[in-house]
């Protein structure tokens, strides 16, 4: 086992270098990059509030003649300007040579600074932690706490009416996309077209500091229940099917008609030996769907929601063009899901020691 974690760890270097590799690539030919941005600005042509340039007026010449300037915009504006922009953004320098000091910096986690926020990438992304962990934990608790039972139900029930019509709602929440659910929700509940009942932005109420002890809990939930209710829907189905048949596997399977031989019950057939082998594949699969819980569809639903997490300030630095916050979540995303593909694999094998992945290539 060691061998093949030391191999699945040296993997993890060139698979990040290609992720990053090719995300590069892509934001070379990509329209609108900050120099753009800044230029808009300049001439009047930007429309986005969260765009800024610290010291930007010190910028600006007396005006040239640039007509030639590969920047869209930027005729008429002082060719000097056009460089201390590029130098300021760090795009002086060959692409090549700006990719090799990225990745210099990256692996020593440092990931500078932002464009147009005028503070670290690092202090950024660690206060928007709080907003997207809290989303994720509750997702998972939720999901598990629901889908299992659901799935073990449904297992022993299979073919039955119950079975048939909660598959029916399993697979409709699934097809329907959790941030138009959450515009529903908002249009039901959240003061569109019908009902007030829940706050429509942030984590907690302006004045939730002045709230006694036992009104902070429920406050912070208030704020949640539409976002977590909108969020739980696909991991929800896909926990309950995936409960489900691993139970209907493992109830066809020899060792439980034995069990059953020997007169115990159904009960305890099903918990005392089919739930620990069923259960393998959910368990190993936990840190993975703690990930996708945590980072896929929370972009969405936070700006629907207007919750300040890494979500929404992932979309914000893309539109922006703020490339120093855009490469840092993608290196740190891509990272933690590379360790946390090799933690479930050695999940599965100290769940099941069975499963050797000596004997496999990687």
């Amino acid at each position: 086992m060691g061998a093949y974690v030391i191999r699945r760890l040296l993997l993890m270097i060139p698979t990040i270098v290609g992720i990053m590799a090719i995300s590069f690539i892509v934001i070379q030919f990509a329209p609108g990059g900050p120099v753009e941005q800044v230029i808009a600005q300049l001439t009047g042509q930007a429309d986005g509030a969260d765009q800024r340039l610290s010291g930007g007026g010190d910028l600006l010449g007396d005006g040239g003649g640039d007509e030639g300037s590969r920047y869209r915009g930027a005729q008429g504006l002082d060719p000097e300007l056009i460089a201390k922009l590029e130098k300021q953004f760090g795009f002086d320098k060959p692409p090549l040579t700006r990719f090799g000091e990225m990745m210099w910096n990256y692996i020593r986690f440092d990931f500078g600074e932002s464009f147009f926020r005028n503070t670290s990438v690092l202090d950024l992304i660690k206060e928007k932690l709080p907003v997207s962990i809290s989303l994720g934990i509750w997702i998972l608790i939720f999901s598990y706490a629901i889908s299992i039972p659901l799935g073990i139900r449904k297992a022993v029930k299979d073919g039955s009416t119950f079975d048939v019509w909660t598959s029916g709602v399993i697979i409709i929440g699934y097809a329907v996309p959790s941030f138009l659910f959450g515009i529903l929700l908002i249009v039901l509940f959240a003061g569109g077209s019908f009902y007030d009942w829940f706050p429509l932005r942030g984590l907690v109420s302006d004045n939730f500091d002045q709230l006694a002890w036992w009104q902070k809990p429920l406050d912070y939930f208030w704020h949640l229940t539409l976002p977590l209710i909108s969020l739980s829907l696909a991991a929800f189905a896909t926990t309950t099917l995936l409960t489900k048949n691993s139970f209907i596997e493992e109830i066809k399977k020899q060792y439980v008609v034995t069990a059953r031989a020997k007169g115990l019950n159904e009960r305890q057939v099903l918990y005392g030996h089919v739930f620990r082998n069923a259960m393998l594949i959910i368990i190993a699969g936990f840190p993975g769907a703690f990930i996708s819980a945590f980072f896929t569809g929370s972009l969405l639903i936070e700006n629907i929601f207007s919750l300040d997490g890494l979500g929404r300030l992932g979309y914000l630095s893309v539109v922006n063009r703020d490339y120093p916050i855009v490469f840092a979540t993608l290196y740190i995303f891509s990272l933690l899901g590379l360790f946390v593909s090799l933690v479930s694999d050695l999940i599965y094998t100290w769940i099941d020691p069975r499963i050797d992945f000596e004997r496999r290539d990687v």
